[in-house]
């Protein structure tokens, strides 16, 4: 998942509640790119307009991701599914999307999860789901996705919830289509307006999340 956000001072994030909602400020930029990316946020002249928007961050799909499978956004599709289960990488993904978006739709969890697996076929991210989610961690706030580094304990109180992430994470790790997020790698809420996002191309709005696609295609 975009792979998956804001650049908001730390004290912000020990201020924010670690609630039962959405409250993803995940997938800073800044804290990998570093001088690449504020050398960007400084380019006045950088005409975002004329992003080429077949240049998509990552490697090629492989042919069961370009043929997909198709999902319905409604939380009766994924409830009807069977019970989901996996090894690592599908437990990382579940982990994600429960802790970042159980408050959402299910299409705004799709597209977070979109993110994730964006990120894990980018050459700038980890090649694994969970190298992905877990980038950075280990550092007060300074990791991908805030859950996996505020120093609170990751807890599941919401059973329903999670059974119905592990079965979207199972569905896109199976290699469902990722269409809502146009090849997103990251997102914010719409809470926190980060510099970055003024550079960033936005490809979409879902729920409470803003979605961008990394400047500049492979690197």
């Amino acid at each position: 998942m975009t792979r998956a956000i804001g650049l908001v001072a730390a004290a912000f994030f020990a201020s924010a509640a670690h609630s039962e909602v959405t409250v993803s400020q995940s997938n800073d930029p800044s804290l990998q790119l570093g001088d690449e990316v504020m050398a960007l946020v400084n380019m006045e002249h950088l005409a975002l307009q004329t992003f080429d928007a077949n240049k998509m961050v990552g490697k090629p799909s492989t042919p069961d991701q370009a043929q997909g499978i198709t999902i319905e956004y409604s939380r009766a599709f994924v409830d009807s599914l069977p019970a989901a289960k996996g090894g690592d990488e599908w437990n990382c993904l579940t982990q994600a999307l429960y802790f970042e978006a159980r408050g959402e739709s299910v299409k705004g969890q799709v597209a977070v999860a979109e993110v994730i697996l964006n990120r894990v076929e980018s050459d700038r991210f980890p090649e694994t789901i969970c190298g992905v989610v877990n980038q950075g961690t280990g550092k007060r706030y300074q990791c991908q996705f805030t859950y996996t580094c505020d120093g609170r304990a990751e807890v599941v109180h919401e059973k329903k919830a999670w059974d119905r992430v592990g079965k979207i994470a199972r569905l896109m790790v199976d290699g469902a289509e990722r269409k809502l997020t146009k090849g997103a790698t990251h997102y914010h809420t719409r809470a926190v307006n980060p510099r970055w996002a003024r550079v960033f191309p936005r490809t979409t709005t879902i729920g409470v999340h803003h979605f961008y696609r990394m400047p500049g295609g492979n690197a």
